[in-house]
């Protein structure tokens, strides 16, 4: 909905008309996701957020919590998000604003879907966040801020150093933890006090399979958390020293709750007190999710789970800290203002002429990239999806389109489904790309359907425990035809995106040559 200013309307009338778009904005705000995991009643269900936040690393200064995230190939990347419960979570910033060091980032010859970001390491120290990452294929960069919106700046070290893990000593000094779960020799490097550059390393321990490390302090005793990939387990291994010797003990795994991660303390006075986990599960085409979970101790032991049901993340617990105000990440949008929300990201790096949000106020116009098929498209803009059902709508106005523009909406993911008009006349098709190991396939399901005008509404209905989507348009916003057919929603971390689907906006013309698509809204509901 959008409000102008006409001699029609009194300033009174006008300001009633803003009071109600304020009141449905907010009506909008409170339901962004599909799914809420603050019950109300001081309770919580897992996880927090039913969508794809993997690899996470969670860390509390003063009374407030920050979890960072992976992001791959998507722009801005490196997600990091705030909460004051460890159950209602916003997203804060995106560290980098654009991927650099490789060319594929930028998609011009193929793409780098599953390299990227992944895997950061979030800490802090005398005022200063700082972020440990590994780039594949790059050495590792220590990102910095005083302030966790940014702007971030990095140093990148004279190796690489797989899934680091940073930490800081009672005493400030810096050290740097690194294993590869294709061995599990478990490497310490030894920072300067500026975190700029490696200064002694030593091996202190041997997991087999370990990697995702994590290094916490309590009480005298050093914890080495580890994620074991080929068992979907986590490992906790306990010292008196840094450098060892280290004892370990198996912890949870994806049965009974994640396997990657570590714990994070509360703030000093908490009702529920002491310490709580953090840890990622596989879950289907969603991708991977964030648990929470209460731990406990047991001869200075963490034991996830409640004395009364140990050993297990649980499906609903107490909040960690109670009386906070319910908080999630946006969703829907109107594009009204000058610069994209936090839940936007595009696939790769994107050409920032073939974009806008003010060559037409109040709408999202996609400028026809280059790309000669949606998996190689530049400019795709994406958000996750969410579980368990979730269904994303678009209206597009179609009249700046050209022959050969190839523009819509749909899902990304290992099977990519895109239901798009075809530039150069009112057709609607409908495609299906899978990604394999020997190159993407593409599925014609509707080569074309006409319609009429140049309004239409598309809508992706995705649903996780069926794992299946379904894609449909309307020419009047009310009555939706299916097009194409069930298309699966899957998970793969060999080929595809390595991340839950996603909702995929789109606008590629194989000649370089092509028009435009305005995009009005994205709505998400539940189906």
């Amino acid at each position: 909905m959008r409000v102008r200013a006409d001699s029609r309307y009194t300033r009174s009338a006008t300001r009633g008309i803003l009071a109600t778009v304020a009141l449905i904005a907010g009506a909008v705000a409170v339901e962004a996701q599909v799914w809420r995991s603050d019950r109300g009643d001081g309770s919580y269900a897992n996880p927090p957020l039913n969508a794809d936040y993997p690899d996470p690393d969670i860390i509390r200064v003063g009374r407030d919590f920050y979890f960072a995230s992976t992001t791959f190939a998507n722009v801005p990347g490196l997600t990091l998000l705030h909460s004051r419960d460890l159950v209602n979570w916003d997203i804060l910033s995106h560290l980098i604003p654009r991927l650099d060091g490789e060319p594929p980032f930028d998609a011009r010859h193929g793409g780098s879907y599953r390299h990227g970001i992944y895997a950061p390491s979030l800490r802090h120290r005398d005022g200063i966040f700082y972020v440990a990452v590994t780039p594949v294929g790059q050495h590792t960069r220590i990102y910095s801020a005083r302030d966790p919106r940014g702007p971030w700046r990095y140093v990148s070290l004279d190796r690489a150093a797989f899934d680091p893990a940073l930490f800081f000593d009672d005493d400030g000094a810096a050290y740097l933890a690194t294993s590869i779960g294709s061995d599990g020799t478990i490497t310490l490097h030894t920072l300067d006090h500026d975190v700029t550059r490696i200064t002694a390393s030593r091996v202190i321990h041997y997991n087999k399979g370990a990697e995702g490390s994590k290094l916490i302090k309590r009480a005298g005793y050093y914890y080495l958390f580890n994620a074991i990939p080929g068992k979907l387990a986590l490992t906790v291994s306990r010292s008196r020293a840094l450098t060892g010797p280290w004892e370990t003990r198996a912890q949870i795994d994806d049965t009974t709750g994640g396997h990657q991660g570590a714990i994070v303390d509360l703030p000093a006075g908490s009702a529920g007190g002491g310490w709580y986990g953090f840890v990622m599960r596989d879950a289907g085409a969603i991708g991977r999710v964030t648990n929470i979970s209460p731990i406990f101790w047991r001869d200075d032991w963490p034991v996830w789970g409640t004395p009364d049901a140990p050993g297990r993340v649980p499906d609903v617990a107490r909040k960690p800290i109670a009386g906070q105000p319910f908080v999630e990440p946006p969703a829907s949008d109107d594009f009204a203002r000058p610069t994209l929300g936090r839940q936007w990201q595009w696939n790769h790096d994107p050409l920032a002429r073939h974009w806008s949000l003010t060559e037409r106020p109040g709408w999202l116009r996609l400028h026809a990239a280059p790309g000669t098929q949606f998996w190689w498209a530049r400019n795709t803009l994406v958000q996750k999806g969410q579980a368990p059902r979730a269904r994303g709508e678009v209206l597009i106005d179609t009249r700046g389109l050209k022959r050969g523009d190839i523009c819509g909406f749909g899902t990304l993911g290992k099977f990519s489904a895109q239901l798009s008009v075809a530039g150069g006349a009112n057709l609607l098709t409908m495609r299906v790309t899978e990604d394999r190991k020997n190159g993407p396939n593409v599925e014609i399901r509707e080569p074309g359907r006409s319609f009429r005008g140049t309004r239409l509404w598309l809508r992706t209905d995705m649903d996780f425990p069926a794992k299946t989507a379904l894609l449909s348009y309307s020419e009047d916003g009310r009555r939706f035809t299916a097009v194409g057919g069930a298309v699966p929603l899957v998970f793969d971390w060999q080929t595809g995106t390595f991340q839950g689907v996603q909702f995929a906006l789109s606008c590629y013309n194989p000649a370089e040559k092509g028009g435009w698509l305005d995009i009005d809204r994205f709505t998400l509901s539940k189906p």
